[in-house]
């Protein structure tokens, strides 16, 4: 390392620059002038060579052996680090706008409220940094930098890594400033019970969850989706609760409900992270089944689909039977390869939802 940098047409100096010539200029040996300093030829060498910071106690011991004062030495050494920094964040800057690529400054700008910036990057940046509560932007691009990622997503691109990444930290802040006890989940469970009472109640539903939900400890979030992130939903603890995400990439009443499901599939378990679309494994096996079991009871499913009647009437007497919205029987159905995805007449039973985000 240089005992001076320059950058920006701005140069600063390390203190072992004007130390090296203050020996010179002595006429001691570098050896004879670490003697006098009262620290070590190596200690000294370094200093001078810039490769170690000036300590207080250096500073000390030079304002005594020449009559400077304490603060000129101290000074020099903080005028070197704050142009060093400097530069490290101009670098730091350079590494952002490469992860900022993966960015769709429109998301946060139509959702969040971030201002108008047209083709000024840089202050893009800055701003949704800000937002998200970070040092860089750089630090999305870490697996399991938000919340842990299972190892079915090996394979996991470095754009749906951050994007994933990005979705958690949005939900994690906002679950930060959720007032919550601490969870129980004898309570989870019997707001989950709860839950299964709503599928129906398309226009109040969310509210009535996530409250139940919160009294549980349980701060239950939905975002908006963020194109590519290829998440269904996330799981995290933020210190005595946890925090449950969905998103509205598939809002259709089905989806929905079946998301929601798989991730308290993975709050009871004691299994926290990231859903992504393709994942596979034991515990997300477990996840489905519990969701599949909760929405549609399997012993009265299975007596349905033994009937072989699957028209509309059918299928909404039977989601009257067992109280749940017609489309999780739908979609179940479908998933199960017993009625077609591209089966229109079945559209009247799909149910989609819409969010509004609250700044």
């Amino acid at each position: 390392m240089s005992n001076y940098i320059e950058y920006n047409d701005t140069i600063a100096f390390h203190p072992g620059y004007y130390i090296k010539e203050i020996i010179e200029e002595s006429g001691l040996t570098q050896e004879d002038f670490a003697k006098r300093l009262d620290t070590t030829p190596k200690n000294l060498s370094l200093l001078v060579r810039g490769e170690q910071s000036l300590s207080i106690d250096i500073a000390m011991k030079l304002s005594r052996m020449i009559g400077t004062s304490v603060n000129y030495w101290l000074n020099l050494q903080n005028a070197y680090d704050a142009l060093i920094a400097e530069f490290k964040s101009q670098e730091e800057l350079v590494e952002e706008r490469k992860v900022f690529e993966y960015f769709d400054y429109k998301y946060f700008r139509d959702n969040y409220g971030l201002p108008d910036l047209p083709r000024k990057k840089d202050e893009q940046i800055k701003k949704v940094r800000e937002f998200l509560n970070v040092a860089t932007l750089s630090v999305f691009a870490k697996r399991d930098m938000a919340v842990s990622f299972r190892s079915s997503t090996q394979e996991l691109t470095q754009a749906s890594t951050i994007k994933a990444n990005v979705m958690v930290q949005i939900a994690t802040n906002k679950a930060l400033k959720t007032e919550a006890p601490k969870f129980n989940k004898k309570k989870f469970e019997e707001a989950v019970a709860y839950a299964l009472t709503l599928t129906r109640n398309h226009g109040e539903f969310y509210s009535l969850i996530r409250k139940s939900f919160n009294d549980a400890g349980v701060i239950f979030i939905i975002l908006p989706n963020i194109s590519g992130s290829k998440t269904n939903g996330a799981t995290k603890k933020v210190g005595d609760n946890i925090m449950l995400m969905v998103n509205d990439r598939r809002l259709y009443a089905d989806s929905f409900w079946f998301t929601l499901f798989h991730e308290i599939g993975h709050i009871l378990n004691g299994d926290y992270g990231i859903s992504f679309e393709t994942e596979t494994g034991e515990q997300e096996e477990a996840a489905d089944k519990f969701a599949e079991d909760s929405l549609i009871p399997p012993e009265k499913y299975q007596e349905f689909v033994e009937k072989r009647q699957y028209d509309l009437q059918a299928i909404r007497l039977f989601a009257n039977q067992i109280e749940r919205d017609p489309g999780i029987v739908l979609g179940r159905l479908q998933n199960d390869g017993i009625v077609g995805f591209d089966d229109w007449t079945m559209k009247p039973l799909r149910h989609k939802y819409k969010v509004k985000t609250v700044r």
